[in-house]
């Protein structure tokens, strides 16, 4: 038969086993998604499957093995993402600290004292003795979780965590994607550098030619000095790339955690075609956005502090309990006789605190107000990417048939001057302005092709690089351990 002290006790166990979790419920805000990509090419239609683009290693659909090698690298080099995953393993922790209250703490103590007692006491002399004292125990305490405030804290400890994953991701996709951009203006660099050392050929070859019609009494002093001038522009420009090139290659080197004076990446002439980028909805983005997906998961944990908040209204429940022997002589330290046991049960609700707590509960709302805006605009910022590289794309594709042609066209008129000059028909003045077009030409071709090659990282980001929010860890309950 159990004694009314310790079914008092059983009662609240079961009370604590049976707790209800205060506060609100998480509820993902409602959106109004679009239901097409208004810059998206015409006559498209969702990509079902995404068989086009590997799931993560999206870089290979370019093809190009100087990137792969280097995507290697930045996986597991690169700082940022170092940082992230050093972040990822703290909220774990934060986790394993939250779930750890669900469980009692027990202590074990022993405790040895030898003293002496006192032969004076109050001016009465008394025979002092010395005598030695042996004391262990175990203890045992519990605040069982009645309110749900160990449960919400746990939920909002896994939703930082999830969150913080999340953002591994994140990072480790825009390492990626800046280092894919930066590595392909550097071989822009290289296509320019290769241009402007043509040019520059090309110019000497002229230079030379207008000194010969010179020396034949052909050509003026001036066409001489406009050739220099033109040849010694063109030599300046080619010197200027180098210090562009140099920066895009010292990027590079920080980027897969190394140093600039380590890292050498040699030239080489691009030929890369531009790959197709598989589309889906937008809504899509709620699930291949690793920044969306952060950005809820923070959602997630703000609502879950409300629920602690809230739960410190209610009365805090505390049970505690002793067992251990006590006494003089070692030998009879664990006979029944010096057997010594307690339970004893708290309950503590504060009654006054100035407005504390609604303080913080009223904080605890206006945090998950500003991450229910924040998680809005990431969801809008994602749709303004995507809508971004999309219209970017679309134009550049335009614009690389125009473009074309009109270097086409200034060829032809280039020969045609050129023609005309030699022939005597034309000055030198006619020679410059049809190199300047054909010069300027090129160069807008390149530069076009590298910015729709960057444009194309560009929305593989911002569609998430075959990243799903499966890739999220769930983390239930698996940190809390009984040392």
């Amino acid at each position: 038969m159990l004694h009314k002290f310790e079914r008092s006790i059983l009662v609240f166990l079961v009370l604590s086993l049976c707790g209800c979790q205060v506060g609100p419920d998480y509820q993902r805000p409602k959106l109004a998604m679009p239901t097409h990509y208004k810059e998206a090419p015409p006559g498209w239609k969702t990509a079902e499957p995404r068989d086009a683009m590997d799931k993560g290693s999206w870089w290979l659909v370019f093809n190009d093995p100087d990137l792969n090698l280097l995507m290697e690298k930045v996986n597991v080099s690169n700082q940022n993402i170092i940082v992230a995953v050093a972040q990822y393993r703290e909220a774990v922790a934060s986790l394993a600290q939250s779930e750890s209250y669900y469980l009692p703490t027990l202590t074990v103590d022993a405790n040895v004292n030898r003293q002496k007692t006192a032969s004076d006491v109050v001016g009465v002399l008394t025979r002092s003795s010395v005598f030695d004292q042996y004391t262990p125990n175990a203890a045992i305490a519990w605040a069982p979780d009645l309110f749900g405030a160990v449960g919400r804290a746990v939920e909002a400890a896994r939703a930082g965590a999830q969150a913080s994953a999340a953002q591994i991701a994140e990072t480790r996709l825009s390492m990626q994607a800046t280092l894919a951009q930066t590595y392909f203006q550097l071989r822009a660099a290289d296509l320019i550098q290769k241009f402007l050392d043509d040019t520059v050929f090309a110019y000497k070859k002229s230079l030379q030619l207008t000194k010969n019609q010179y020396a034949s009494g052909i050509a003026s002093r001036l066409a001489i000095v406009q050739a220099e001038s033109q040849l010694q522009t063109a030599e300046t420009a080619a010197l200027d790339n180098g210090i562009i090139r140099a920066q895009y290659e010292h990027a590079i080197a920080v980027l897969i955690g190394e140093t600039p004076e380590q890292f050498i990446l040699s030239s080489r002439q691009l030929e890369l075609s531009i790959p197709s980028i598989p589309l889906e909805i937008p809504a899509s983005l709620l699930e291949r956005r690793p920044d969306i997906a952060a950005a809820e998961r923070t959602l997630v944990q703000a609502n879950a502090n409300i629920g602690v908040a809230v739960a410190a209204y209610f009365p805090l429940l505390n049970l505690t309990g002793n067992y251990g022997w006590q006494a003089n002589v070692f030998q009879h330290l664990f006979h029944y006789p010096t057997l010594m046991w307690a339970l004893g049960a708290t309950v503590t609700e504060t009654i006054f605190d100035g407005g504390l707590r609604r303080a913080q509960e009223e904080s605890a709302r206006a945090i998950y107000d500003q991450n229910v805006a924040t998680y809005k605009q990431t969801v809008l910022s994602a749709l303004q990417n995507v809508e971004d590289n999309l219209v970017a794309l679309r134009v550049l594709d335009a614009e690389v048939t125009v473009q074309n042609a009109a270097v086409t066209t200034a060829d032809r008129a280039l020969e045609i001057t050129m023609n005309q000059y030699n022939a005597g028909i034309v000055d030198y003045a006619n020679v410059i302005q049809a190199q300047t077009t054909a010069y300027n030409a090129k160069g807008s071709a390149i530069d076009i092709y590298s910015r729709r090659l960057v444009a194309s990282v560009g929305l593989i980001q911002a569609l998430g690089g075959g990243w799903n929010t499966d890739a999220v860890p769930n983390l239930q309950c698996t940190t809390a351990v009984l040392y």
